[in-house]
């Protein structure tokens, strides 16, 4: 019987740390102060991991530098806390200008763009890189974020309600023109049939919008559609839209655990549960042999100042974690903003951990595991991880950028094929093909 693959996928912000705050010092980090926002640096990322034949290249975003510890911007920009972060849209097409086949995503919130906005750039960049573009959705909860633009933070129940409407609004609007609605007819001077491209009269609780769309049909019809959720209301819309879900699990058990509750939501709305794949982040760490990947975890983890963690866990809880002793355990808190991560502040055992242990682990990846050891152990850990969840692959993240993006794939790439587990070739042209990929 046929081994199930796995799916890989690469974690990228377009700033000098992606999920360790520790990348950026990291002595193997190839980054000046000017690189990291350079171009070229991430089409060399897109080219080695369409060569590693992953799913894509997806960056996360966020539209603020956080003040959310201690009140003050000065930590955030100190240890390079995401923060700066430049737009990760505009990259896109640099990228698709030099691949043929890898998808591209990025995230892009619904709580500040109108979704005409919305649709008619994620139909543009549809096009542009031949039906491979993906849009991750986010509600964005942060209040940094909210007062950038000047509005108040709703709640959640309204934000994913707006959601909602906003992929609806967005959906009618890509469906607006029909497949064959540009028939290019020179002789008879017809661009476009008219009767094939339709208004879409939407007035909503949260929008209106007249439309057509400018855009003509996408090659996907609008992009692939990537979410985050963990609560409930994020798991029913993920349920619903996405064709692939980035998920933070530390534990297998809990993976296990949200890989079945998204699945099982898919399935009561009679949507094929292989019609979305949920990546779970992974941190690899591979060594020449088992003390040698040892040393270099150690070696990455220390670049990470306890503040650096207690910045970026602050930022991602917006809640000022300067409030909380550092030895308190974090699974006994009850602040409900703590409540969205509670498997986070898990140790492997099920224990909790305290503020001090959460904050180092949240600056070295944010809570992913870290897979350490020789290609052929990491190899193991992963497969046991896989096995335990029941699918479908990794979200993967690097300790330094981009040479463990490289070594993942000159490594363990082909180890997982010699396993059976992973892809000798890409089948399918869009993105959304790409992730339903079976073999």
């Amino acid at each position: 019987m046929a081994k199930k693959k796995m799916h890989f996928a690469q974690f990228l912000v377009h700033g000098p740390s992606y999920h360790s705050l520790g990348m950026w010092r990291h002595p193997k980090t190839e980054f000046t102060k000017e690189n990291w926002a350079r171009p070229e640096l991430y089409q060399h990322i897109a080219k080695t991991c369409e060569r590693g034949l992953f799913d894509m290249v997806f960056f996360a975003d966020l539209n603020y530098i956080s003040d959310t510890f201690k009140g003050s911007l000065e930590p955030a920009l100190r240890y390079a806390a995401q923060a700066p972060e430049h737009d990760p849209v505009v990259l896109l097409g640099w990228l698709a200008a030099v691949t043929k086949q890898i998808g591209l995503g990025a995230t892009f919130s619904t709580s500040n763009q109108h979704p005409f906005y919305a649709a008619r750039m994620w139909g543009t960049l549809d096009h542009l890189t031949n039906g491979r573009a993906a849009w991750n959705v986010v509600t964005s909860i942060n209040r940094n974020q909210q007062a950038n633009y000047g509005t108040e933070r709703a709640d959640a129940d309204t934000r994913y309600d707006q959601a909602h409407e906003y992929m609806e609004v967005c959906r009618k609007l890509w469906d607006s023109w029909d497949e064959d609605a540009v028939v290019l007819d020179k002789e008879g001077a017809v661009f476009a049939d008219a009767s094939k491209v339709r208004r879409i009269e939407h007035e909503g609780r949260f929008f209106k919008s007249r439309g057509p769309l400018n855009v003509v049909h996408s090659p996907q019809n609008g992009p692939a559609i990537l979410q985050a959720g963990t609560s409930p209301k994020g798991m029913d819309f993920a349920a619903k839209y996405a064709d692939g879900i980035f998920a933070i699990q530390p534990r297998a058990e809990n993976a296990a655990e949200y890989f079945a509750q998204v699945k099982g939501r898919m399935e009561k709305i009679g949507r094929n549960p292989d019609h979305c794949r949920i990546l779970f982040g992974a941190q690899p760490i591979i060594g020449e042999s088992e003390a040698h990947a040892v040393e270099l975890q150690e070696e990455h983890n220390e670049l990470v100042p306890l503040d650096a963690g207690m910045t970026i866990l602050s930022a991602h809880l917006d809640f000022d974690l300067s409030q909380i002793p550092l030895d308190a355990d974090m699974t006994e808190r009850t602040e409900p903003e703590l409540h969205r991560m509670r498997t986070r502040f898990l140790k492997p055992d099920g224990s909790g951990m305290t503020l001090r242990e959460v904050a180092h682990r949240h600056g070295q990846g944010v809570g992913l595991p870290q897979f350490v050891g020789t290609v052929k152990s990491v190899a193991d850990q992963m497969e046991a991880f896989f096995e335990t969840v029941g699918g479908d692959g990794f979200m993967l993240t690097p300790i330094h950028s981009p040479g463990a993006i490289d070594q993942f794939v000159d490594l363990m790439v082909p180890e997982f094929q010699r396993r059976g587990r992973y892809r000798t070739e890409y089948k399918g042209k869009t993105q959304r093909e790409i992730l339903r990929q079976a073999d």
